[in-house]
């Protein structure tokens, strides 16, 4: 069920990536304006992680999962029947209000239901929702925006996460026992003991440079796949079917490898494959369409070879009386920081007179150094929960 959220909640938001080659030209929009609409989720995401925060340890997780995610579909609905750029970019705030929370409610309920020894093997299969947003979802929405329209993808989501949500509501128990634990009587108090608590600083810092990769580069993927490698409209959703099967095979092994290896060692080994791939594919000219699904698939392994084990490290982390806020928050900085890497991004890549992509090379110069600093920063993760560990013993 979790799954299935976090699976709601990334189809929502990679569904922009690629109905954006279809998106700004049937609203006749810039490059600028469409990554404006995507941070417009981020930017709103972040704020309502904040002011939600303070009091995401005071509520059964259940209800409070359920309140955002009633909002979240609403949001979605208002997406698929908006009909100019001003009622989109709302529409994409509401849902971002919403939304942006869902994920980090689903890593607090994670954390509280799984021993950290599972960790790694958890969020990799609840990160395949990734994967499965790309095999089911944006292949099928895109299906549907080609024979229709951009709003029918929306408009389904909404119906199928509809459903979803009211089978969380029927089987999923209470989360409640962090509750047992005698609570700050302040909602500012906790939010602020957790934003200052030094031992987080560190894992607040890692996660705004961890996004800025997914939020610069993959707004524009379906339009650089289209203008600059010369992947036709229809056999988009191969490249997306073809990388999302692959990486639903490979997100669970990359949590095993996790919890048996170590979550930094791979987490280092997903920096050092991404960085390779950011470059090569950032680089990439006309190109054959099975190479690109090569590129893509292994570029993806990477990307997840950074997230899943981090995820694993970061629930280490706070105390259980803290895991709802330090998640709030800590979703609320990727958010914002991701907003801000994607209108960068936007202000960076501009469309040519022959319609090709321009400084996505860019683009992927400043992930690459984001990764790198990101690094030294789980690095120092790592250690300080090394430290802990053999104090406690």
């Amino acid at each position: 069920m979790l799954a299935f959220l976090q699976f709601a909640v990334v189809l929502d938001f990679m569904l922009m990536s690629p109905l954006g080659a279809v998106i700004m030209p049937a609203m006749n929009i810039a490059p600028s304006q469409f990554g404006l609409v995507v941070s417009a989720y981020a930017f709103s995401a972040g704020v309502s992680g904040l002011l939600t925060a303070g009091f995401a340890d005071r509520f059964d997780r259940k209800k409070l999962l359920l309140f955002f995610y009633t909002g979240f579909i609403l949001g979605t609905l208002w997406c698929g029947l908006a009909q100019t750029f001003e009622s989109l970019l709302t529409a994409r705030i509401v849902t971002g209000l919403f939304g942006g929370v869902i994920g980090s409610i689903v890593l607090a309920i994670t954390t509280d239901l799984f021993p950290l020894h599972m960790r790694g093997r958890v969020m990799g299969f609840i990160q395949t929702a990734f994967a499965a947003s790309q095999v089911l979802g944006i292949p099928a929405g895109l299906y549907l925006s080609n024979n229709w329209n951009w709003h029918v993808p929306f408009l389904a989501m909404a119906a199928l996460g509809l459903v979803g949500g009211l089978v969380v509501a029927w089987k999923m128990q209470p989360v409640a026992d962090h509750l047992k634990i005698p609570q700050e009587h302040s909602a500012f108090l906790h939010l602020f003991h957790t934003v200052t608590d030094a031992r987080y600083l560190v894992a607040f810092a890692a996660v705004t440079l961890l996004a800025t990769g997914g939020f610069m580069l993959m707004p524009f993927s379906s339009a650089f796949l289209v203008a600059n490698l010369g992947i036709d409209l229809k056999h988009l959703p191969t490249v997306y079917l073809l990388t999302g099967l692959a990486t639903i095979f490979v997100g669970p092994l990359i949590g095993k490898a996790a919890d048996k290896i170590g979550k930094f060692r791979v987490f280092c080994f997903g920096t050092a494959l991404s960085i390779v791939m950011v470059l090569l594919y950032t680089h990439l000219d006309r190109t054959p369409l099975a190479l690109v699904v090569v590129v893509n698939v292994v570029l993806f392994v990477g990307i997840f070879s950074r997230m899943i084990p981090f995820q694993a490290l970061a629930s280490a982390v706070p105390d259980q009386v803290q895991r709802g806020s330090f998640n709030a928050i800590s979703a609320s900085i990727q958010q914002l920081s991701g907003g801000l890497a994607s209108v960068i991004a936007g202000h960076i890549v501009a469309i040519g007179a022959d319609g090709r992509l321009q400084h996505f090379d860019v683009v992927g110069y400043v992930v690459v150094g984001t990764s790198l600093v990101c690094l030294l920063l789980v690095w120092q993760l790592d250690r300080g929960l090394h430290r802990r560990a053999i104090v406690k013993d």
